[in-house]
């Protein structure tokens, strides 16, 4: 996700005011892909300030509150208040742009043994190693091939962008065709197009948020996001 804001086209039932399906581009729909790599933990922070209907956000508050003398010496609180996803793609998260968010950058590190060399490498410096019990905290240099810099800067996201993609209200994705869009209208019962007009949204933010709460509890994601009861009047 390069821009912190895209665009929308959606397709709309006026008489029933209720979201037929979006015209999305690559990126709105590596974000949709990106939201299932998202951890658990990632969720609920993200979603903190949202009244959430299940305990999911009690819980997270708790283990913020928690003091740190009940933690093990060899964990820390952050492990499951942020966890890191292992799909993370630098400038590709649309829910981590906001300023209180740092960039993820990976650390890696050692046995700080200096008189025997274990060989072993983890991401918590307050590890004991399995081998002496030395502490993992000797930091090592995450070194990129030029390479991979070309290719990660070349090809980023989920899917390819050489296609619009259909997303229905629910978020089935689909490649765009006429075809496609004709045999859904006939599923969802149209069958009169004068019903039917079209709104331009904004996607950003405040809309990824929304997008992640509604799809953890409704079919009509996109309805909910984008439409309320006074678009019907205004939907060309």
């Amino acid at each position: 996700m390069t821009n912190s804001e895209m665009t929308l086209k959606l397709l709309v039932d006026k008489r029933d005011g209720k979201v037929m399906f979006a015209e999305a581009s690559k990126d709105f729909v590596d974000f949709l892909f990106y939201i299932l790599t998202l951890p658990i933990g990632s969720i609920t922070k993200l979603l903190a300030k949202e009244p959430l209907s299940g305990s999911l956000g009690d819980l997270y508050q708790s283990i913020e509150n928690l003091n740190n003398i009940y933690i093990l010496e060899n964990k820390t609180k952050d492990t499951v208040l942020n966890p890191k996803s292992l799909s993370y793609i630098p400038n590709q998260d649309l829910l981590l742009l906001s300023k209180d968010s740092p960039t993820i950058k990976k650390r890696f590190y050692t046995c700080s043994n200096v008189n025997r060399r274990c060989n072993i490498v983890t991401e918590e410096p307050k590890s004991a190693c399995p081998n002496c019990r030395y502490a993992m905290s000797n930091e090592m240099t995450y070194f990129v091939p030029e390479a991979a810099k070309v290719a990660a800067t070349t090809e980023v996201g989920f899917v390819k962008e050489v296609v619009t993609y259909m997303v229905r209200d629910d978020l089935v994705v689909q490649p765009m065709s006429t075809i496609s869009a004709i045999t859904l209208l006939n599923k969802l019962s149209i069958k009169d197009v004068c019903v039917l007009g079209e709104k331009e949204v904004h996607f950003g933010m405040a809309e990824g948020l929304k997008l992640l709460k509604a799809s953890l509890e409704c079919k009509n994601v996109l309805t909910r996001v984008f439409l309320d009861s006074e678009d019907q009047v205004k939907i060309v």
